[in-house]
């Protein structure tokens, strides 16, 4: 028989009920052998309710040694939350641990139901809070896929973060990842993952690897100093600079070039012409490393190589071109050839001949080197 029992047929009345004016404990459970301190059972509604106007609702401690594992508070569900807190204004679930998780979710739900181990969600605030003085804020781990992923759905003006993490002595947030990505940000309206240090010596983010310690698919921008300890290394093959191009008609890549009394690029026409200025990148298989003087201009921009190795229309019907031949303008509009005349090449010539063309026009590599 049980020690305490309670009914009642008026839903506004509770079956038990206890009050302590003293100030000590209202109701206490406490079981000797293997059972239970309290049991509660419903069969639509919670299984224990626990309110209280200036603390916690419900608190759960558990004294056992580390080796037992037993938790403060246990709650399974076969098919909802096993623990659900939900709160208007501040955590909905709190946990703290001398030793150990404060809070530990675990699924054991297969990949295709996408259940997760720790499922936050707040009206006013954080839906999930991690704080740490000394360790990781945020911990996530994952065998297959995102160790920690957060998500916010607010607007843009309310400025509210997927993932907020913060930690005065380590990683506010640190994910780790078997076959995946670590953390992982995506953002509709603003910045995917956003780093910020309020440190000159410290940097907002930062990459660290036995090979690439960051990569980027797509432009990057920096709008303060890129400080380089080592080599750069580029892929593409020359350095060339943006011109404003004379007349309304887009440059063809590979075209030789020359300066106009306004100082904007128009094809060469002329033979030994001084004003040469180089040839327009980004012919045949060479495009260009750097670009200088990406400026804005009500005409047309064109980009001239200066430097570096580059495609260039020549044409051998004056002379033979063979690999190492000096080459400048030629009087066919934008084409090049072989420099003949020692004379009258001062100061004309575009470069040099990285492959022979015996006869007609083509497009061959040559090496700029105006001179």
């Amino acid at each position: 028989m049980a020690a305490l029992t309670g009914d009642s047929s008026d839903k506004a009345v509770p079956a038990v009920k206890g009050t302590n004016t003293a100030g000590g404990d209202s109701v206490v459970g406490q079981s000797a052998g293997s059972g239970r301190g309290v049991v509660g059972t419903s069969d639509n509604q919670a299984g224990l309710v626990g309110t209280s106007i200036t603390f916690v609702g419900v608190w759960g401690e558990s004294k056992s040694p580390a080796s037992a594992g037993q938790p403060g508070v246990f709650g399974k569900s076969p098919n909802w939350q096993g623990v659900h807190g939900e709160s208007t204004n501040q955590v909905g679930v709190f946990g703290t641990s001398a030793n150990f998780v404060g809070v530990w979710g675990e699924s054991q739900s297969p990949a295709s139901a996408g259940r997760p181990g720790v499922f936050g969600r707040s009206s006013n605030w954080q839906g999930v809070h991690g704080e740490s003085t000394n360790q990781v804020g945020v911990f996530g781990i994952s065998t297959t896929f995102v160790g920690v992923w957060g998500e916010s759905q607010s607007p843009a003006s309310a400025g509210q973060p997927g993932v907020f993490g913060r930690s005065p002595n380590w990683q506010g947030v640190h994910g780790e990842s078997t076959n995946q990505v670590g953390v992982f940000g995506i953002s509709t309206n603003c910045v995917g993952v956003w780093g910020e240090s309020q440190n000159d010596n410290q940097p907002g983010v930062f990459g660290k690897g036995p090979g690439l310690a960051g990569s980027f698919d797509g432009n990057v921008n920096v709008s303060g100093n890129l400080t380089v300890s080592k080599d750069i290394l580029l892929t593409g093959a020359d350095c060339a600079e943006q011109f404003d191009a004379a007349g309304a008609d887009q440059l063809e890549s590979g075209t030789v070039v020359v300066i106009d009394p306004d100082g904007a690029l128009r094809e060469s026409r002329a033979a030994y012409d001084r004003k040469v200025a180089g040839v327009v990148s980004g012919a045949g298989e060479y495009k260009p490393a750097i670009v200088l003087d990406r400026g804005v201009s009500k005409g047309n921009r064109t980009t001239g190589a200066l430097v570096g190795k580059v495609y260039c229309k020549v044409g051998a019907q004056y002379a033979p071109i063979e690999v190492g031949d000096l080459l400048t303008a030629s009087a066919t509009a934008g084409h090049a050839m072989k420099a003949l005349d020692p004379l009258r090449a001062f100061g004309a010539v575009i470069g040099k001949a990285l492959r022979p063309l015996e006869a007609g026009q083509g497009l061959i590599p040559i090496l700029i080197a105006l001179q």
